[in-house]
């Protein structure tokens, strides 16, 4: 694990000086220490659970270091990055492949109850990801416990690839105790410009075979880009975070960082915009992947992916425009006792977003505004935690303004766990691009979404799993749970003396049910990114510059979109047959208990998650 840093930065000087992607490669290899050819010899349920652990980890290698587990045997992996090579790749597939094999070999029947559950889970998220892996291009994320939400037919976009994701790794997961740890940061470095050149080399393969961004991601990637190589590269946040981590110990790691910025990683960054320049002279300003080669096919596996249902497109457009009309119609009626009383829901929903009284200051102060708003809300929603579970975690938060580098590519917020072990806590990361962004009714309702009862809270039962269970992720579940999280804040009482905050989180839930016809819209029925942004805002009032970024995420992320309404409406509807079945029985602490300490489980198997609460209140 020890280096030598002089060692290593010249061989960083050699690689610059030579300026060529070959030798960029060659120093960059990645070990697979530990990777698959190490795998147990046995079949036993325990030891493929324990293999499935060492493949993740070790074909990503950030997930050990987000999880808290870069450490004892494992600490070779904490200066170690994920090979985005096509070689790494293939490598994972086969890996991927090899196990699933041996999974399914498993006769369930033999097997405890909660074995058999830990065997359905893990079989199922890889025979999903074994399908991705079958398409001649795209990201497949499924078992990477860092952005397993986000599967991608392009290697790099505006919020896809390593330019947008490793940065914010290593400052938010590279935890740096000691020299070791500093010097791990330093080789991560090298390897993060690895991934670059493996990412140009996989975007100019899908590229020759048709998979080329669309013109106006393209245009958007191109600015983040080309941003960062704007600005000297001492001022990166990717220096700036390994400075301040380091500024009280010996050795010169500021300066390290700032020679390996400027000499390995921005001539990778450099060599992936003039792939990607030389792609946007055939651009085109298709926005769905109806327009790729084997388009429709990709979409209908990204769909099974995101929503782990056998619902088709069609299906969810339709359901997308009933739910929609469903909200719609629980919206009026507020809407009309605050004054608002012509037009349609989402003309009005607009007029409300111009009112002073709920928008936040222009610039920093504005900022500032919100991230104390945002404080005051975890607050009040931590004190009714035990009105909604019996089961309580610890909701071990940080809030955190995006990379300004990215926001412009980036959604309007996001959230995860912390690290398994319970050094690292969770991030609710908010974009301040502008704080036009946000408003005081929609706020709220976006951080129990994100941080608690969401994301942040809902991941942290999952620690109480297997290790295996807690380092997958299902889009549908963990995105539903985080709509349901918005609608227990609602069932707490939070809105009883606020019902403009209570439009704003039915609103939330309608630009979900939105999302269900744009995103099957844009890749199944041929819809172009205009006529998505413009159907959007009209039907439901969001801001015209908040929609334009999530319609450009969903282009770059078919599918995704799509998990968080079909995982939301699957869980109402489970707690109905639990209410329906049980009766006076049903005890509301208790059924949330038995979703979040089930795990994170595709929507079928949660299914046999509830019934198994349904049995054991019954008594």
């Amino acid at each position: 694990m020890t280096i030598s840093r002089r060692k290593l930065m010249q061989t960083s000087a050699a690689m610059a000086a030579t300026g060529s992607v070959a030798a960029c490669k060659k120093a960059v290899v990645i070990s697979d220490e530990g990777a698959m050819s190490n795998i147990k010899a046995v079949n036993s349920i325990d030891g493929l659970m324990d293999n499935a652990v060492d493949l993740i980890l070790n074909s990503y290698p950030e997930s050990a270091s987000s999880a808290g587990l870069d450490k004892g045997d494992r600490k070779h992996l904490k200066s170690k990055l994920t090979d985005r090579s096509q070689a790494g790749q293939d490598k994972i597939h086969s890996d991927v492949k090899s196990l699933l094999s041996r999974l399914q070999a498993v006769d369930p029947n033999g097997l405890s109850e909660s074995d058999a559950l830990n065997l359905d889970v893990v079989k199922t998220i890889f025979e999903t990801t074994a399908n991705g892996f079958k398409f001649p291009y795209g990201d497949v994320a499924q078992v990477n416990y860092n952005w397993s939400y986000r599967n991608s037919p392009y290697a790099v976009a505006q919020n896809t690839g390593a330019f947008v994701e490793i940065p914010s790794f290593l400052d938010s997961s590279h935890a740096i105790e000691n020299e070791v740890d500093a010097d791990a940061y330093l080789m991560r470095m090298k390897a993060y410009a690895g991934q670059l050149d493996g990412e140009t080399d996989r975007a100019r393969a899908f590229g020759d075979q048709g998979v080329i961004l669309p013109d106006f991601l393209m245009t958007k990637t191109l600015g983040q880009l080309k941003g960062a190589l704007d600005r000297d590269p001492a001022s990166w946040g990717i220096v700036a975070a390994l400075s301040g981590k380091t500024k009280d110990m010996k050795g010169s790691y500021a300066e390290d960082a700032a020679i390996l910025a400027r000499d390995i990683i921005k001539p990778a960054m450099q060599r992936q915009i003039e792939v990607l320049e030389a792609q946007a002279q055939k651009a085109t300003s298709d926005a769905g992947m109806w327009a790729k080669p084997g388009g429709l096919e990709y979409y209908n596996w990204n769909i099974q992916a995101s929503t782990t249902t056998n619902m088709t497109a069609d299906e969810i457009h339709q359901m997308g425009i009933d739910e929609l009309a469903e909200l719609h119609g629980r919206m009026e009626p507020i809407l009309q006792s605050i004054g608002y009383t012509k037009g349609t829901v989402g003309a009005r929903m607009t007029a409300l977003a111009e009112d002073p009284r709920y928008q936040f200051a222009d610039g920093d102060k504005g900022r500032q505004e919100i991230m104390e708003f945002i404080h005051a809300t975890i607050k009040d929603i931590r004190g009714r935690m035990p009105n909604a579970f019996e089961t309580l975690v610890p909701g071990f938060l940080e809030v955190t303004r995006i990379n300004p580098e990215v926001e412009a590519g980036a959604p309007g917020a996001y959230g995860g766990a912390g690290s398994i072990d319970g050094t690292k806590p969770g991030h609710f990361w908010i974009n301040l691009r502008t704080p036009a962004l946000h408003n005081k009714f929609g706020l709220m309702d976006l951080t129990y979404h994100e941080a608690i009862p969401g994301h942040v809270w809902q991941g942290e039962y999952t620690f109480k799993q297997p290790l295996i269970r807690s380092l997958l992720a299902f889009n549908a579940y963990s995105e539903g749970w985080a709509l349901y999280a918005q609608q227990l804040g609602d069932e707490l009482g939070v809105y009883d003396d606020f019902p403009v905050g209570r439009l704003g989180y039915l609103q939330a839930l309608a630009f979900r049910a939105c999302r269900l016809v744009v995103d099957t819209g844009l890749h199944a029925k041929r819809w172009t990114r205009e006529q998505a942004i413009n159907w959007f805002v009209e039907s439901n009032g969001s801001s015209y510059d908040e929609v334009q970024g999530e319609i450009d995420r969903y282009c770059a992320w078919p599918g995704q979109a799509l998990g968080y309404k079909v995982g939301h409406t699957a869980i109402n509807q489970l707690r109905a047959k639990a209410k329906s079945e049980l009766g006076e029985k049903f005890d509301f602490k208790r059924f949330n208990d038995s979703v979040v300490l089930g795990g994170a489980v595709p929507m079928t198997v949660l299914g046999r998650v509830v019934d198994s609460y349904i049995e054991r209140e019954r008594g």
